[in-house]
């Protein structure tokens, strides 16, 4: 399983204004080779490869820094089309798609650039990688990660990592190849349901709720309606930092509900259910009031790291159906709309029970969760002598 691990370089003040040097002249020249590539219908790589990289060596990039500006270029232009497959970008003639189809990609002067093996070693003893830049192999930069991370990256990198430049600081994304636990066969499941009042709500009791993120998001969401009535550069800046703040600040929490709920799961040698939410922004239908909650509702993110946390300790985790699970009731299975009496109560119908609305719709989806299992798995019958 591929995950990716990121470390600090704590660099001197000339290796930091080479390594600054390095991503601006690689980027810009990135640009270039986007404007051939658009020029030229953004041929294959080996096509657009004979268009630029003569101008890449004259321009003082190694051999491997040619290849790679060149590569990432081209990866790009792959991105973006399979956006536009996708539909991301809008129906065909939208203002939207016409602005991205229009104009060659450009690169940011901070964008990540890719090292491989040649253009980049590490000394994890002595904490620090030999680097290359456009003023020659920058040596002994030092770098520091948390313990984990780094045992992670002695032990299991492989392949590119790439140098980012963030705030003025300088930042190693390493791939890292790690090995997938033996998946157990589960004794039952833990539904898990994902929701904005409460972020996650676990079968086995565990519940995340979501007043505090709210209430952060709604701070910053006034926070930003005042900086954009100002329309300064400096506005400008401080918007940027702050929506990067707010993105990291949701990360943190959704990667500690996600280990909550997994390592729950493992102790009681269960395998996790998860609401399969793909398309629910095109599906619903909401107040203007209501879009900014919904839309900066990150549940795709904590479904992936469920999944990825999931996949390292071994835990079977499958993705469910949650149509009507908040009108079910997990004793009877009677369905109802007037079953659910608000945002937070569930009153069965039929058989009376009464329960949080989020921890009963949790039990149907385990439920679930444990029937697409069993229908999944072989039969352990015996065959029929």
């Amino acid at each position: 399983m591929k995950t990716v691990v990121q470390v600090k370089l704590m660099p001197d003040a000339a290796q930091e204004a080479a390594l600054s040097a390095t991503l601006r002249t690689v980027n810009e020249l990135a640009c270039w080779v986007s404007e051939v590539a658009f020029v030229h219908g953004v041929p294959r790589e080996y096509a657009l490869r004979k268009h630029t990289y003569t101008h890449l060596k004259a321009e003082g990039l190694g051999a491997q820094a040619a290849q790679h500006v060149i590569k990432k270029v081209r990866d790009s232009y792959t991105t973006l089309h399979a956006n536009i497959r996708a539909g991301n970008l809008g129906e065909p003639g939208s203002k939207r798609r016409r602005k991205a189809e229009s104009k060659p990609i450009v690169f940011r002067p901070e964008a990540a650039q890719p090292y491989d093996d040649r253009c980049l070693s590490w000394q994890y003893d002595q904490q620090t990688v030999s680097i290359w830049t456009t003023a020659g192999r920058v040596r002994n930069v030092p770098f520091a990660g948390w313990a984990d991370a780094l045992k992670t990256l002695r032990e299991y990198r492989r392949g590119e990592s790439d140098l980012v430049e963030r705030d003025g600081a300088f930042y190693l994304v390493a791939t890292c190849e790690v090995p997938e636990a033996q998946t157990y066969g589960p004794d039952g499941f833990v539904g898990v349901d994902l929701g904005i009042a409460n972020i996650a709500t676990a079968s086995s009791g565990y519940r995340a709720a979501g007043r505090g993120l709210n209430r952060y998001r709604r701070r910053q969401l006034a926070l930003r309606a005042k900086l954009q009535r100002k329309r300064s550069k400096s506005a400008k800046r401080r918007l940027k930092a702050r929506a990067r703040k707010e993105r990291r600040h949701a990360t943190n929490q959704n990667h500690i509900i996600a280990k909550r709920i997994v390592a729950e799961a493992e102790r009681t040698s269960n395998g996790i259910a998860l609401e399969e939410l793909r398309g629910i922004r095109q599906r619903a239908r909401l107040r203007k009031p209501q879009r900014a909650t919904l839309h900066s509702w990150a549940f795709a993110q904590l479904g992936r790291f469920l999944e990825y946390k999931a996949r390292r300790a071994g835990v079977p985790l499958v993705y469910v159906d949650p149509a009507y699970s908040s009108r079910e009731c997990a004793e009877c299975g009677h369905t109802d709309r007037l079953n659910r009496i608000s945002q937070a109560e569930f009153a069965c119908r039929s058989c009376g029970v009464v329960a949080h609305a989020d921890r009963n719709a949790s039990r149907v989806l385990a439920r679930r969760g444990q029937d697409a299992w069993t229908a999944g798995c072989e039969s352990r019958v015996p065959a029929i002598p």
